[in-house]
């Protein structure tokens, strides 16, 4: 019985819950499959895994032994944790959180036994922090909503051992979601530096680790998190293109093609249903299939168009969803926001740097054209090329070139690699070009190594580089490298590492200067 109960997933609960109904109170089988929403076939397949232990009365009732709700309502077993069952049903997804003062029963606590009001008070605090991009759609979810998904993910899925990836989370589910439950392994993938920095600070504060990778989706998703996830949300950009595109990225995420679910807020308003029948139509051609539609389940500080609401969609992968994805996405380098150059009305965004950054590149051009860069693309080019000169065409803009100390950090970060030498409002004011001049021997030094590959796995480059700089065995390089990284790191390549981590991490495999800056994390948090 466990082993059918482990095969669904985090779908699992409601066989937990109807085998915890047998062994509480006995129901016909038509009982089951109504008051648990079961196929037929799957109440079946239940009863006969029970074998013996199923009883059936005179009168068609079934019950199972009392060891069954005292084992499958458990917070963890020895070879498969539970989420824990804190009532026969799951919590009406329509209701909102009730006031603490309220007088009515709290929501389940999960295994962090946080209450709704301390819950919503440290959402409230986060959200009133969060770094903002209108360019990125930044819209804040309400301090309720962080909480009350958080509440209806634990109580909708078993998410003790699995795995959550937020694709994009400027609502800081993430961070929601582990005060709830602190047996989730939570990731996120977000394209903005300064949230990632933001949701791996906070949750470090808090005693929890989230797993934090850069990723501008239009190029792809980060290699480590491909096929890895039971359960993707996702808040995206309120265009076709940009539902479609998070959707994909999420459906390119999920580890389990058969219990995996994919959910999404997303609205529109009342006033223009043929742009919600345009992105309906996106999220269809994926080939996914629309489980649930929770009404006006999400509300934001803002997002006045669409009433501050937005839906809650529950979306399941077809067979067929694995075969369009990459027709999909091919064109994915596409604008899909609604605000900024990057609009839908902006400047084409072209295929910008996703050549350069999906592996080693063999014929390394002179100049690069950047000029569609939204902020992170000329580290991450700068990282990606191996030349002995590069000439880089950038906004003037650039969150890298705007002042001394910006330009100073760029600098730090990839020292060993090249010296740079910035022409601000070249060739015209809109633009500016930076030089890129190799570091002789530049790799004959750990950091220098590091910054050479890439588009290796770091546990792998970085070991070789300790090696090469410091003679180490390869045991004893494996025993620092574990003292600089987390495990979780070890499979990536530093081009998925968000930019704090990867100036931390060069900065802890350098010599003490009076030039680097002092690093905003250590290379340890994830």
């Amino acid at each position: 019985m466990t082993d059918l109960v482990k095969s669904a997933g985090i779908t699992a609960r409601r066989l937990r819950e109807a085998l915890v109904h047998l062994a509480t109170t006995p129901a016909t089988l038509d009982d089951l499959i109504r008051e648990h929403a079961l196929p037929r076939r799957t109440a079946e397949q239940l009863l006969r895994a029970a074998g013996p232990d199923l009883h059936t009365s005179r009168n068609g009732t079934l019950r199972l032994p009392a060891t069954y709700r005292t084992h499958f309502t458990a917070q963890s077993h020895p070879k498969q944790p539970y989420s824990p069952l804190s009532a026969d049903k799951p919590v009406d997804p329509a209701e909102s959180l009730k006031p603490a003062d309220s007088g009515l029963p709290v929501i389940s606590s999960g295994l962090s036994g946080i209450s709704d009001e301390d819950l919503i008070a440290d959402m409230a605090r986060l959200v009133a922090e969060v770094p903002t991009d209108r360019a990125l759609d930044h819209v804040s979810a309400t301090a309720e909503t962080a909480a009350k998904r958080a509440r209806w993910l634990d109580e909708t899925y078993d998410l003790a051992g699995a795995h959550l990836v937020c694709i994009g989370d400027h609502d800081l589910t993430s961070l929601a979601v582990l005060a709830v439950r602190s047996d989730v392994r939570v990731t996120v993938v977000d394209v903005d530096e300064r949230l990632l920095e933001f949701i791996a600070g906070r949750a470090a504060e808090r005693g929890r680790a989230v797993e934090c990778w850069h990723a501008d989706l239009r190029f792809g998703l980060p290699p480590v998190v491909a096929e890895s996830a039971d359960l993707v949300f996702t808040d995206p950009p309120y265009t076709p293109e940009g539902v479609q595109l998070f959707l994909g990225r999420g459906a390119q995420a999920l580890r389990d093609r058969a219990n995996g679910r994919l959910v999404m807020a997303y609205g529109f308003s009342p006033l223009t249903p043929a742009l919600g029948v345009k992105v309906q139509r996106a999220v269809l051609d994926l080939d996914l299939a629309v489980e649930a539609i929770l009404p006006a389940f999400n509300r934001y500080h803002g997002a006045q168009a669409v009433g501050s609401a937005s839906d809650l969609y529950v979306c399941r992968p077809t067979a067929r969803t694995w075969q369009v994805l990459e027709k999909r996405l091919s064109g994915a380098a596409v604008n899909m926001y609604t605000h900024g150059e990057h609009s839908l009305e902006g400047e084409a965004v072209g295929r910008g740097p996703a050549e350069l950054l999906a592996g080693p590149v063999h014929s390394v051009p002179d100049q690069v054209d950047l000029t569609g860069d939204p902020g992170p693309w000329l580290l991450r080019v700068l990282l990606a090329l191996n030349a002995s000169t590069l000439s880089l065409q950038v906004p003037n803009k650039s969150p890298d070139l705007i002042d001394a100390k910006s330009q100073a950090s760029l600098r730090a970060v990839v020292a060993a690699k090249y010296t740079l030498r910035y022409r601000r409002s070249t060739p015209s004011p809109r633009l500016a070009i930076v030089e890129a001049a190799a570091v002789r021997d530049g790799s004959r030094t750990a950091v220098g190594w590091l910054l050479g590959h890439a588009h290796g796995k770091l546990g792998n480059v970085l070991r070789e580089g300790l090696v090469r700089e410091h003679g180490l065995t390869k045991n004893e390089a494996r025993a620092k490298v574990a003292e600089l990284v987390p495990q979780a790191w070890l499979e990536a390549r530093l081009l998925d590492l968000p930019r704090y981590a990867i100036a931390a991490l060069v900065q802890a495999l350098t010599p003490e200067s009076p030039d680097h800056p002092e690093p905003t994390a250590r290379p340890g948090r994830p």
